[in-house]
C-alpha cells in the first residue's frame, strides 16, 4: 500500500487536490500500471533504479529497467488514446561505446554504449540503460507506439521529496569535499527543471522523435582528499 509518508509531499503541491491522482504500482508485475494509464494521452516513464555499487546486477538494475520499461509500454499498448511514451533514459546510454572520446569529438543522439563494453567494465547502470532502450525500441515497433527518449546528464536542482537521492547526494559530498558517492572525473550536469521541460515538449511537439541528450554543463571534479 502506498504510505502517506511517501506520498506527503505531492499532496502538499498547488493543486493536488484537484489535478493529482495517485496509484499503486509495481515495476515488476506486469499489468501494474493499467489503471494509472488507462485514458491517458501520453506516459512519461521515469522510474529505473539508479544504484551505484550493487551485489546482484542484474536483481537490482538489469531486470527493473529492461522489464520494468516493457511492463509500462505493455500496459500503455492497450490504451487507444494514447498518442506517445516518453521515457526517461540517460547518458550513460550513449557514452560508453567503441568509439574513442578524443578532442574536438562531438558526442550525440547517434552514440549508443555498447552492452558488451559495459558488461566487461562492470558498468552495470549503463548496462542497464541501453538494454532498457534496446527493448523499448523493439516493442514500441511491433506495437506501433509512439516513443521519444529524453537521455539527460547527471541531474542536479531542486527536488520534491524530502530525503536526498543518490544524485543529491552526489552533490552534498562534493560540497563536503567527501569520497563517499561521487570520484574524481568528468560529469556532464543538467537542471532537472530543464529535464522536466523537455519531457513536456517531448510530448507537445509532434515533430519530435528519436533520441534526445541533455547536458547543461560539463565539469571536471577533482576532490582534495
Amino acid at each position: 500500500m502506498i504510505s502517506l509518508k511517501s506520498t506527503q509531499h505531492l499532496l502538499a503541491l498547488d493543486g493536488a487536490k484537484e489535478r493529482l491522482s495517485l496509484f499503486e504500482a509495481n515495476l515488476s508485475v506486469e499489468g501494474s500500471f493499467d489503471s494509472a494509464v488507462d485514458g491517458c494521452l501520453c506516459v512519461f516513464h521515469t522510474a529505473s533504479p539508479v544504484l551505484l555499487s550493487v551485489d546482484d546486477p542484474q536483481l537490482q538494475l538489469i531486470d527493473p529497467a529492461v522489464k520494468g520499461t516493457l511492463n509500462v509500454l505493455k500496459s500503455a499498448a492497450k490504451v487507444q488514446s494514447l498518442k506517445r511514451v516518453v521515457l526517461t533514459s540517460s547518458m550513460s546510454a550513449v557514452m560508453f561505446g567503441s568509439r574513442l572520446l578524443e578532442h574536438g569529438v562531438i558526442m550525440d543522439e547517434t552514440w549508443f554504449s555498447d552492452p558488451l563494453i559495459c558488461e566487461q567494465r562492470k558498468l552495470w547502470y549503463p548496462l542497464s540503460k541501453i538494454l532498457a532502450e534496446d527493448a523499448a525500441v523493439k516493442f514500441a515497433n511491433e506495437n506501433g507506439l509512439e516513443l521519444v527518449f529524453i537521455n539527460p546528464g547527471y541531474v542536479i536542482g531542486p527536488f520534491f521529496q524530502p530525503t536526498l537521492n543518490i544524485t543529491s547526494e552526489g552533490i552534498m559530498s562534493l560540497i563536503k569535499n567527501e569520497k563517499e558517492v561521487m570520484s574524481n572525473g568528468i560529469y556532464r550536469l543538467v537542471d532537472v527543471r530543464d529535464v522536466a521541460t523537455a519531457h513536456i515538449l517531448a510530448f507537445e511537439n509532434p515533430e519530435a522523435n528519436g533520441r534526445y541528450c541533455m547536458v547543461g554543463n560539463v565539469v571536471r571534479v577533482r576532490l582534495n582528499i
